[in-house]
């Protein structure tokens, strides 16, 4: 390879292993990296990781919650703002594996870092994984992880900005989707929480709607809506707001006219609705701050945990509501 780029074999080695301590001009760079590229090289991830005395594996657990658009589209960010960091990101089918027997699942990839995302972790299975090799383990949910930095993401925000937006609205009798699907439930019991925090101490009267992800079950909810007397419902998200507008539609149920709809997670299918879906914008932590805070403690596992409030919750009206 040093032959095909002509350069030594001291440059190559600093260039496959991007060493920051020696200056190689970017033409260089790109002479090997052509020259790995048509050799067919592959560097060998055990023999690096030895060198270094830690992998740049970077474990993200499948979730065990139906992943929508937006959590997609946060996980395809971080995992290339990772990989430009150069880590290699894994996700791991850890299905029907919970708390300490997932960690322990985890830890014999001997990664050196984990993402997890929910809840589910705890302070045992963070020991188990920085006792592994892991320097950095990062907990994406609702409440912090003793002995693992935390993205605290706050679901009661985006609940709250629904309930008070359709309150503000003039709404008083307002249902809540509660999804039926496993897995939802540490995201749609806080939202309910949200719009309930959201109405208390008012006139508003509050009332739960449990709703599969199904045609069937949005029919039969809309067939007994007049019954029930709503005149605004927050759906959980945009996915379950859609669903359930149609079925209101084939009722004969006017939206906004009859019932405001809001949803949530501003994706572009509601906007391309008629009416225009009405619904929560959510700010999730970039995917390049994330993978820069796994950088810092891959490099510095000693220091202390951070803990970062994240996930904004702004409404965005638009015609349903």
């Amino acid at each position: 390879m040093a032959r095909l780029a002509g350069v030594s074999r001291a440059t190559v080695s600093y260039v496959l292993n991007n060493t920051s301590a020696v200056r190689i001009s970017e033409p260089t760079r790109r002479r090997v990296h052509e020259a790995a590229k048509e050799l067919g090289y592959v560097p060998h991830a055990a023999a690096r990781s030895l060198r270094a005395g830690h992998s740049r594996l970077v474990l993200m657990p499948a979730p065990s919650f139906p992943a929508g658009p937006l959590y997609s589209r946060f996980l395809g960010d971080l995992q290339l703002a990772l990989g430009r960091l150069d880590y290699t990101v894994v996700q791991h089918g850890s299905i029907g594996l919970h708390g300490d027997e997932a960690a322990r699942a985890w830890a014999e990839l001997r990664p050196v870092a984990v993402l997890v995302s929910g809840s589910g972790l705890g302070p045992k299975g963070v020991t188990v994984l920085k006792r592994s090799g892991a320097r950095a383990v990062v907990s994406l949910g609702p409440d912090s992880v003793e002995g693992a930095h935390a993205l605290l993401m706050d679901y009661e925000a985006v609940g709250h900005s629904a309930g008070r937006h359709l309150y503000d609205r003039g709404r008083r009798r307002i249902g809540v989707v509660v999804p039926q699907e496993c897995g939802l439930e540490s995201f749609s019991a806080p939202r309910l929480e949200g719009v309930r925090r959201a109405l208390h101490g008012t006139d508003a009267t509050l009332t739960e709607l449990p709703l599969a992800y199904t045609e069937e079950s949005a029919a039969r909810l809309a067939a007994r809506w007049r019954d029930l007397g709503l005149d605004a419902v927050f759906a959980y998200n945009d996915e379950y707001a859609m669903l359930l507008m149609r079925a209101l539609a084939d009722e004969g149920v006017r939206v906004p006219a009859d019932t405001a709809v809001i949803g949530a997670d501003d994706l572009m299918l509601g906007r391309l609705l008629r009416p225009r879906l009405s619904t929560v914008h959510i700010e999730l932590p970039s995917g390049r701050d994330l993978a820069e805070l796994v950088d810092r403690a891959v490099r510095d596992p000693g220091t202390a945990p951070e803990t970062h409030k994240v996930l904004g919750a702004t409404v965005v009206h638009r015609e349903s509501s």
